[in-house]
């Protein structure tokens, strides 16, 4: 009898948004889930992580193919893995001669949006096994820590944003102009769509991941400012301290009480 996956909280609960004008564009907004980013959630790969499949738990959440967002995703991966060394990749031998594959699905989307990065033997193929040398876990971010530059240059968009869900939208307001509202929150289960209550486990509401003493906010910086730019990021982070500053009334159920969680200022020197 297999182990019990680490509990996790229900996934409705009071949850804290601020939104805001980009101080460097005009015409886009931000909301934010303050609940989420001033959580103490951090990736447990390799130190507790249960996976999504019931069974293989040192795949994490690799054991499906990760799909493409648009053709500048798929042509930056494609560089990355050209950069992939035999020691860097496990499965080069059957890698390197097709490591994409299209997604058949009823509701397969077209173009780019079909592919997949390809499974091999139940999990991504850039993931390295264990008993690897070169380490267990995704080939494309051991190769960038391994040369110095941050995963998110390397690996495709849906796995370097995990687990930080964001949503654009042109919304027209009541005088007729036209505005982009970027929404920041967590990639619950809902996030995979109807699938999601099907995954074995999935870490963002379970309190044995919420294990950081800082916020997501402080160690997800790189991947925000990726996501909003720098201008942004840096005012969601001024609103994010005076949040903390004043306590949070709607804190992550899954995180400690009181939140432990500290963030270190950037005050203007």
């Amino acid at each position: 009898m297999p182990d019990e996956p680490p509990p996790e909280v229900p996934l409705d609960f009071a949850r804290e948004w601020v939104e805001f004008a980009d101080p460097a564009d005009p015409d886009h907004r931000v909301r934010a889930d303050l609940t989420w980013l001033t959580s103490a959630w951090t990736c447990i790969y390799g130190r507790g992580c249960a996976g999504v499949v019931e069974g293989r738990p040192d795949d994490g959440c690799c054991s499906h193919g990760a799909f493409f967002t648009d053709e500048d995703d798929l042509a930056r991966v494609t560089a990355a893995v050209g950069l992939l060394t035999d020691d860097d990749w496990q499965l080069a031998p059957v890698g390197r001669a097709s490591w994409t594959e299209e997604d058949s699905s009823e509701d397969a989307e077209a173009g780019v949006r079909s592919l997949r990065t390809r499974t091999v033997d139940g999990a991504c193929v850039f993931l390295n096994r264990p008993g690897h040398p070169g380490g267990t876990g995704c080939a494309l971010h051991g190769m960038a820590l391994r040369t110095g530059v941050h995963p998110l240059t390397t690996k495709p968009d849906v796995c370097w944003q995990l687990p930080v869900r964001r949503e654009q939208e042109h919304v027209e307001r009541p005088d007729g102009t036209t505005v982009l509202v970027t929404s920041i929150g967590e990639f619950d289960r809902r996030g995979w769509g109807p699938g999601g209550h099907d995954l074995h486990w999935w870490c963002t509401g379970a309190p044995a991941a919420h294990v950081s003493p800082e916020p997501l906010v402080e160690t997800y910086a790189a991947e925000l400012i990726a996501l909003l730019g720098e201008v942004a990021y840096a005012e969601l982070r001024r609103l994010t301290e005076l949040r903390l500053d004043q306590g949070m009334v709607a804190p992550h159920p899954a995180s400690p009480r009181p939140v432990s969680v500290q963030l270190h200022r950037r005050r203007p020197g």
